[in-house]
């Protein structure tokens, strides 16, 4: 947020200035020097560098020529500290002055620049200490948003806010005893604010634009939005630096203006589904803000096309949550937040969103919500649009009048996976043999080769019952009757491994080998040689003389 002259003028005279470091730099400032204060005032919770005033009180302006154009600052300390610095210029009576924004570094992190962690001390910088070192690496374990901000107050939330707080927590609870608290009590009870002052939870929930470009400027959520898939440049863009329930009813309303509908045919009529459901795109914004890290200076993205939105959002998954068992873990790591928006409504405790945003996916025919492009700096989240097939979307309504209300998300990630003919992990396989007594799913085979397909009832509802028999295959006996009759065939040069797997294409080198085995223990065919010279004859190896292998 730029800052003014008004500012400068409160910092001529204010004594408790600690989160503010003042250089005159009438000339110059070099640029080492600028990215070694940004490092140790990022260390130090972030705070201000303002160039052109004298430290000492009364604080003097005297002006500064140094970067006379403030982008370098921008791009200085982004290439070498590798997080994002905000400049305003201030044009003073008395002369030129620049107010660097340095955000906090991430939690647990301090920021290192040329192999030192530095720190201030008076004047001068120098190296953190070992126990000050020690403590932020232990941050990680604790609740950023717990956190009582340094500077600021009950007076730096928006009454606006407040006022939507109270009364979502009072149709969430249905206690309409809140209507007559304070604001203080209110937001005591939520310990959104201790001792009066504000924690970083309520910042982010209800903080004015004002406070928060001071105070907390990367809690920005952006939103953008563009024509295709293809495109660079964004045809809409918002920015949305305000306590979030100040906002997300707005952010949901800039998306579904450009909400395309599905349609699918239904007997003699056309059913429209959206491209994004609201409740899942709230409940990915939610989780993007509760799971963020706030130490980290980066905001979250919104992105939308017509057909997918990407949500990015700063810090990687919690430690011990992974794309593969994120329906199982629940691990808020900024748990205030999570519990104040608990409190009003807008999430469940019980940590269930993501679950919600699986079955509904799966439910509409939609592809599964995609993870890729996530690593330890970032979470990015795909949803997509399009319906992949109507016909299992009218099949999954169809089976949901008598079984559905009992199945949890993994039930719908198990059934998405064995309609794609995808791999199941551990969790979706524990759900088959529910499926499979439900008459939903088939196992074929036996052992490591078996596999799963949809059911006989699945393609008689589709009128495909010959795609269910190639997808299901043949039975045993059926395929062990087509090797022997090409072995047959094949006479005395007898039959290579690789034809008889083109005779069988959708099995496993396993699944014919077995089928092999059977059939040479019966007697029916015998093998000379070994691996790739090895050939297969009819008859025992008696018939013909040979020795089998």
């Amino acid at each position: 947020m730029p800052f003014t002259i008004e500012d400068v003028e409160k910092w001529k005279l204010e004594k408790e200035a600690r989160q503010i470091e003042f250089k005159e730099a009438k000339e110059s400032f070099d640029g080492r020097k600028l990215v070694r204060y940004c490092a140790a005032l990022a260390n130090e919770k972030g705070g201000l560098l303002v160039l052109g005033m004298g430290p000492k009180l009364p604080r003097t302006i005297v002006g500064t020529r140094a970067f006379l154009d403030p982008s370098d600052i921008e791009r200085i300390v982004r290439d070498r500290l590798h997080f994002r610095v905000e400049c305003s210029e201030v044009r003073h009576t008395q002369g030129r002055v620049l107010v660097i924004s340095v955000p906090p570094r991430p939690i647990g992190q301090p920021v290192c620049w040329d192999g030192q962690y530095l720190m201030r001390s008076g004047e001068s910088l120098v190296p953190m200490t070992p126990d000050m070192l020690r403590r932020i690496f232990q941050e990680g374990i604790s609740d950023f948003s717990a956190q009582v901000h340094p500077v600021a107050s009950i007076s730096d939330l928006d009454p606006e806010a407040i006022l939507r707080f109270r009364e979502m927590a009072m149709r969430k609870s249905g206690d309409t005893r809140l209507g007559n608290l304070s604001n203080e009590q209110i937001l005591n009870d939520a310990e959104l604010i201790i001792d009066g002052q504000a924690t970083i939870a309520a910042l982010v929930l209800l903080g004015s634009h004002r406070v928060l470009g001071r105070h907390l400027p990367h809690s920005e959520v952006v939103f953008e939005y563009r024509s295709s898939d293809a495109s660079i440049r964004y045809q809409d863009r918002k920015e949305y630096r305000a306590g979030f329930l100040l906002f997300h009813n707005d952010l949901w309303e800039q998306i579904d203006k450009r909400n395309a509908l599905e349609h699918y045919q239904d007997g003699f009529l056309v059913r429209d589904i959206p491209a994004f459901r609201e409740q899942v795109i709230r409940e990915a914004v939610l989780n993007a803000v509760c799971h963020r890290d706030y130490g980290n200076p980066g905001n979250v993205w919104v992105r939308q096309y017509p057909m997918k939105i990407e949500i990015e959002s700063p810090g990687g998954f919690v430690p011990g949550v992974t794309p593969e068992n994120i329906l199982n873990m629940s691990s808020p790591r900024n748990r205030r937040i999570a519990d104040a928006l608990a409190r009003c409504g807008l999430v469940e405790r019980s940590g269930q969103g993501m679950n919600l945003i699986y079955e509904s996916c799966i439910k509409e025919g939609k592809p599964l919500p995609d993870f890729t492009g996530t690593d330890d700096f970032r979470v990015c989240l795909t949803l997509r649009g399009e319906i992949r097939d109507p016909r299992f979307l009218k099949f999954i309504e169809e089976v949901g009048k008598e079984t559905l209300a009992s199945f949890d998300a993994w039930d719908f990630v198990a059934l998405d996976l064995v309609y794609n003919g995808e791999p199941l992990n551990d969790s979706a396989k524990s759900r088959l043999a529910k499926l499979t007594d439900l008459g939903i799913v088939e196992r074929v085979g036996r052992g490591r080769g078996s596999k799963c397909v949809l059911s006989r009832r699945f393609h008689s509802f589709l009128k495909e019952t010959g795609k269910y028999t190639r997808r299901r295959g043949l039975d045993r006996e059926t395929n062990k009757q087509l090797l022997l009759k090409h072995i047959q065939e094949s006479g005395e040069k007898g039959s290579p491994f690789a034809e008889l797997s083109q005779v069988l294409p959708a099995l496993s080198r396993g699944e014919i080998h077995s089928l092999l085995r059977e059939l040479r223990g019966s007697g029916s065919i015998h093998v000379c040689g070994a691996r790739r010279a090895a050939r297969w004859y009819t008859g025992p190896s008696s018939v013909t003389g040979k020795t089998g292998q």
